[in-house]
């Protein structure tokens, strides 16, 4: 095949799963998008870091805010890093909380404290790349807040969510294998 042709048929097949009339993209949730997650660059890259902090045991989640880190407690000293995006001013928080469920490609709906201050915002949005919840979500007790994934990699690292706790999707998809419903999350000013 030609080098026009293949273009062609790269651009066809682009535009294919991209239009909205496509309704199963492969692409935009599912198996298939979680392994082109694995390609994406990322700006803070997780990293294995020791851990000085025998309070929290092997399995538990800490959330530095200040830092804008997420450690994962692997035990014998040691918790994997990964770079997140927090609350900005007036919506951080900080609590010990538990994984109450987890969901692959989570809908979204907008609680209505957002609604109210974003009446632009969507009802309800399904699962997607395009969906602010991106390719996981562990949910935090029964509050409004969760550990999600973010196709807006630029804001890990900075403090410009609602409360909730970003993550890359690469990043979240491998936290969420890791991670069980009761696993117990404290998140630190």
């Amino acid at each position: 095949m030609s080098y026009g042709r293949t273009w062609v048929l790269s651009a066809f097949i682009a535009l294919s799963f991209s239009s909205p009339a496509y309704a199963n993209n492969p692409l935009n949730s599912g198996p298939l998008a979680d392994f082109l997650n694995i390609f994406h660059q990322q700006a803070i890259p997780p990293q294995v870091v020791v851990w000085k902090h025998p309070q929290f045991k092997k399995g538990d989640i800490v959330i530095s805010t200040t830092e804008r880190r997420l450690y994962y407690v692997l035990g014998d000293g040691q918790a994997i890093e990964y770079g997140v995006g927090v609350g900005r001013e007036g919506f951080s928080w900080s609590g010990t909380k538990t994984v109450s469920r987890k969901r692959e490609w989570p809908d979204w709906t907008p609680p209505a404290a957002m609604l109210k201050r974003r009446p632009d915002l969507p009802r309800h949005m399904a699962g997607g790349m395009d969906n602010p919840l991106g390719a996981r979500a562990l949910y935090l007790g029964s509050s409004e807040y969760r550990i999600h994934g973010s196709n807006e990699e630029d804001t890990i690292g900075a403090a410009v969510s609602s409360g909730c706790i970003r993550m890359t999707n690469r990043d979240v998809i491998d936290l969420y294998n890791k991670v069980k419903v009761g696993t117990k999350v404290v998140v630190l000013k």
